[in-house]
């Protein structure tokens, strides 16, 4: 045998192709088998990522509730029932948050433009409007005590919308959300693999503890301003493990900084704000956050086909590579064993595609 053929023979057997073709394709077989089970996922990045997160942040409205209140009573203050819904429900008519549009819902009737003017959306407070020329403030307790208005205090379930009229307190309403069906089902699995789950909401405090009890979450922040909750997150991402991973799980337009500043954003697509579907690494398009058990599951099985593929790889070109040394291989046997190892590892990534779905 020639020296050429011989260095030739080596270069061959030791061709990385079927390495550097197979990992590429095992994370898109897997973003490609999430993507069919309804979970988006932007990166192969992610994947890796995914499977070192040890604690996971929720927002609650619309992310562990369903995000669709109901008005549960009306209590008014030297005002009629029906006048306080109703000054509620215009005051709040251009708003797009949950809570104005189950005011909408419970009033009943098409907001008229012409009875409401001057209307101020505040994010973390509620809305201030003038309605039928009078000026009313609707929103939570914060918005009450800026204004320097008395309120009254409720004991009942639920989230209190407070109402002021021209300075006055006129009333609350009371509006309630149900926990989603499956996510129970969620922080059962988490529970049982050991993972920190904790809450942030704007919500009262005492709604926000009888979520938290009822689906057993470790740890709960409430009555939460946008920039509290990025606060709060900076200070979870300080106080971790260098090879430790946080994610936060959430939906609205006030999510979006929470989501961009987490090692993994996780957004529900359904209810989901742009900004927030924007800023997220992984979008839930169903809105069940049980379907995170499923990314999880796919990203560990994509990270143990890539090791799969490398260890394979890695160890058949050394082995063909010592047998070319010793001139035990020819050039035709050299390029029969790349193609085998690259035609063996693209069918391990392929698999990826066919992963099936939790039934936990």
């Amino acid at each position: 045998m020639k020296k050429n053929d011989w260095i030739l023979i080596i270069l061959v057997a030791a061709c990385p192709c079927g390495l550097m073709v197979s990992i590429p394709l095992a994370f898109l077989g897997g973003i490609g088998s999430a993507s069919k089970q309804g979970v988006l996922i932007k990166s192969g990045a992610v994947l890796e990522d995914l499977i070192r997160v040890d604690t996971y942040v929720f927002d609650k409205t619309g992310t562990l509730t369903e995000g669709v209140f109901h008005v549960k009573d009306i209590v008014p203050y030297k005002f009629e029932k029906e006048r306080l819904l109703e000054l509620a429900a215009l005051a709040e008519s251009y708003s797009k948050h949950p809570v104005a549009l189950s005011l909408a819902e419970a009033y009943g009737k098409p907001a008229e433009s012409t009875r409401i003017k001057d209307v101020k959306e505040e994010p973390g407070y509620g809305v201030h409007a003038f309605v039928d020329g009078l000026e009313v403030y609707a929103g939570n307790t914060r918005l009450m005590n800026r204004e320097g208005i008395l309120y009254a205090q409720t004991e009942k379930d639920g989230t209190a919308v407070h109402v002021a009229v021209d300075g006055k307190y006129a009333g609350y309403i009371l509006i309630a959300d149900t926990i989603r069906k499956d996510t129970g089902k969620l922080m059962r699995w988490m529970r049982k693999k050991n993972m920190g789950t904790v809450m942030l909401t704007g919500d009262n405090e005492r709604t926000a503890e009888k979520v938290a009890a009822e689906l057993k979450i470790d740890s709960v922040y409430a009555e939460l301003m946008p920039e509290d909750k990025v606060q709060l997150l900076e200070e979870f991402c300080n106080d971790r493990m260098e090879n430790e991973k946080l994610a936060f799980v959430g939906d609205g337009m006030n999510d979006a900084p929470v989501l961009a500043l987490a090692d993994i954003g996780i957004a529900m697509g359904g209810l989901g704000a742009d900004a927030a579907l924007e800023a997220a690494d992984i979008i839930l398009m169903e809105d069940e956050p049980s379907k995170i058990i499923n990314a999880v599951r796919i990203a560990k099985g994509t990270i143990r086909s890539v090791r799969g593929n490398v260890l394979f790889a890695i160890g058949m070109k050394v082995f063909l590579v010592i047998l070319a040394f010793f001139g035990l291989v020819t050039m035709q046997s050299a390029i029969i064993a790349d193609m085998v190892v690259m035609v063996i590892n693209i069918l391990n990534s392929f698999w990826m595609m066919k992963y099936p779905e939790s039934g936990v």
